[in-house]
């Protein structure tokens, strides 16, 4: 008896998974607000009962469509769209009926990239006229999917989104959206009241390859390995993973100078630091004094509270810090944070305070690249309960404990994103399925010191996401990358000029921009505030090339030289009105056949620019915006700058970087 009601309770169970599984299931990209591409036919899919029927019904065209299940229950079907418009109704049916609403028909765009296109107007972004900018954005013809961080070693089938799906475009859900992808969909909707669908799916830090797929990258041979290799790994060990981490750890906790038993004895009041180093913050360690240094610095500031303050609690903001901080005040941790892009806002208790002198100490932790605390003078303060503030930003002192180097290497984290193909599998493969009316890209400082690797990595990744998505040749438009960097007195060798190169060289792709933004970076921030710009630069490529606007997009391009008596002759496309946005035009240099470049002079002549150089009698080459940061000003009468190039094919110095 007991088996036959065993038997019973099996097939119960049985039927009701049965009964549950053949509901119909949507991805999170097939959702409510969602805009679908127009004039075109968008793909619907998900899941249902295997061999079921779906039936799906849209209210723009009052059509029915049908789709069969295949074994494993997975369905797609293809409808048809006139131009923009709605808001309509998507009913999808089968056992269970979901009704998708607020649906718009409009022109969808992949954003993606690194923290560039990342950053938010809000958080760790906080472009210029942040507030003001998040209280206007009130549009809800944009919707935006926002793709959350995860990697994959094979391609998945969904995408992991925040909020489980589209939103509308509102101050709410605008604040931590990419800046850059807003200000372009912004921009495109002022100008033709087309619906903008925005899919945001980038990673800050993150290298091309990690975003170009196994297949793409086995033609390559600087990646065909190691992309072999994590396709060959089915499941990331993370238990083995985090046991080698906290081995590795302990070794760095170890190394620490300034901790000793778990104490922090570089943090104690009172500590002498005659042999501290001083550093003006805010900035880039590697920018002041440590260039190339990646491990653990302390910092140091003694602080006078005004005595007319009341009594109370105060905040403490140090804005964002790379990578890691632990904060201090008179010895008595008041705050610590992990990751590179949040802003430190810290709480020092009344109790801890003294009247005079004070003591802040910050221990910040570089893992990689760039780091220190690195925001802007305005965001260095203490503040009272009145907000009365008192500045901290100017000199202090630091001292380095340890570098990264004196350790053995840190165990390789199974999921770290900057690994071949992994970004593609789990965020731009579960969307090959998406209709999308093209793509913007804002990346490369990750992959500038391989540049020469980058002029064949970055255009195999946009052909690659081509051949994938049902879109086809689709526009792909992209950001070269801006002025960075200490500013160089000489002209000099540099691997962000060759990466911009690379990109320049990428524009040879049909149906492909490039939005130059060499004038607007900042030489002490990697992330310019000015996101606004940068939007509708892009913006204006597609407003001319899709959206058949007389409008210009692109600043003077070098298009050929000509040598005559001790001169170069330079000729541009995108030449109207060319001039200096200044006195006179710099940014200019001139070599000959030592290949050794001099500043030069260069003077406008109406669509052609005469470079000279008294250092160089008989000159063979020009290079314009050579450089991190360099000092360049030409544009053209939109106002756009010109894009920097270099008329020699010498060398350069990470040509055989892997």
């Amino acid at each position: 008896m007991k088996s036959c009601r065993f038997l019973l309770l099996i097939f119960l169970m049985t039927g009701i998974a049965g009964k549950l599984t053949a509901t119909v299931r949507l991805p999170a990209v097939i959702s409510n607000n969602m805009v679908l591409q127009q004039k075109a036919t968008p793909a619907l899919w998900g899941t249902a009962g295997a061999g079921k029927t779906v039936t799906v019904q849209t209210s723009w065209d009052k059509k029915t469509y049908l789709a069969k299940a295949d074994s494993e229950g997975n369905w797609k079907v293809k409808v048809k769209t006139a131009s923009y418009g709605g808001p309509y109704v998507i009913t999808i049916a089968e056992d269970n009926t979901i009704t998708l609403e607020n649906v718009l028909v409009g022109d969808v765009w992949l954003c993606s990239g690194q923290s560039n296109m990342e950053m938010p107007l809000a958080g760790w972004g906080k472009i210029l006229n942040y507030e003001e900018e998040i209280s206007n954005a009130d549009h809800p013809s944009i919707r935006l999917l926002q793709a959350t961080h995860v990697t994959a070693n094979q391609p998945q089938k969904e995408l992991e989104v925040r909020n489980n799906g589209w939103d509308i475009c509102t101050p709410a859900t605008v604040a931590e959206f990419s800046s850059v992808a807003y200000f372009f969909a912004r921009e495109i909707y002022e100008k033709t009241k087309i619906p903008i669908g925005l899919i945001h799916s980038s990673w800050g830090g993150t290298i091309a390859e990690a975003w170009t797929s196994y297949e793409t990258l086995q033609q390559l041979p600087d990646f065909a390995a190691a992309a072999a290799k994590i396709k060959a790994t089915p499941k990331t060990d993370k238990a083995a993973f985090e046991g080698l981490m906290a081995e590795w750890n302990a070794k760095k906790q170890a190394a620490d100078k300034g901790m000793q038993n778990g104490k922090a004895v570089w943090a104690a009041a009172g500590l002498n630091t005659a042999d501290w180093k001083q550093m003006q913050l805010p900035g880039l360690v590697e920018d002041n004094g440590l260039p190339g240094f990646d491990g653990v610095i302390w910092f140091k500031r003694k602080i006078t509270i005004p005595d007319n303050w009341q009594a109370g609690d105060l905040t403490l903001s140090l804005g964002p810090v790379d990578d890691d901080d632990i904060t201090w005040f008179n010895g008595e941790q008041i705050g610590a944070t992990e990751g590179w892009n949040k802003e430190r806002v810290y709480t020092i208790p009344a109790g801890l305070i003294r009247k005079g002198e004070n003591e802040l100490t910050v221990r910040v932790t570089d893992n990689g690249n760039g780091g220190g605390i690195y925001g802007n003078a305005a965001q260095l303060f203490i503040k009272n309960g009145t907000g009365q503030k008192v500045a901290l930003s100017g000199n202090w002192q630091y001292k380095t404990s340890f570098a990264l180097t004196d350790l053995p290497p840190a165990p390789e984290n199974p999921e770290n994103p900057n690994r071949p193909t992994v970004l593609y599998n789990a965020m731009i493969y579960p969307i090959i399925n998406y209709t999308i009316k093209g793509a913007i890209w804002y990346q490369g400082e990750s992959n500038a010191g391989r540049a020469y690797q980058y002029r064949q990595l970055f255009p195999a990744m946009i052909r690659d996401w081509r051949s994938k998505f049902s879109s086809g040749d689709f526009p792909f438009y992209f950001v070269q990358l801006a002025n960075f960097m200490k500013r160089s007195e000489t002209p000099a060798a540099s691997a962000w000029a060759e990466l911009r190169e690379a990109q320049l060289m990428t524009t040879g792709l049909p149906h492909t921009g490039m939005a130059t933004i060499i004038d607007i970076g900042d030489a002490g921030d990697i992330h310019p505030k000015n996101k606004q710009e940068v939007g509708r630069r892009l913006a204006l490529i597609a407003l001319n090339k899709d959206y058949k606007k007389k409008v210009e997009y692109s600043g003077p391009l070098y298009k050929s030289q000509q040598i005559n008596n001790g001169q170069i002759i330079l000729t541009f496309d995108h030449a109207a009105g060319m001039k200096a946005a200044g006195e006179k035009l710099t940014g200019f240099a001139i070599a000959g056949t030592d290949q050794q470049f001099h500043w030069a002079d260069a003077v406008v002549k109406g669509n052609t620019i005469i470079v000279t150089a008294a250092a160089v009698k008989q000159p063979v080459a020009v290079r314009y915006a050579w450089g991190d940061n360099p000092e360049a000003n030409l544009v053209n009468s939109a106002g756009l700058p010109a894009a920097p190039f270099r008329t020699d094919r010498w060398e350069g110095v990470t040509r055989n970087a892997k």
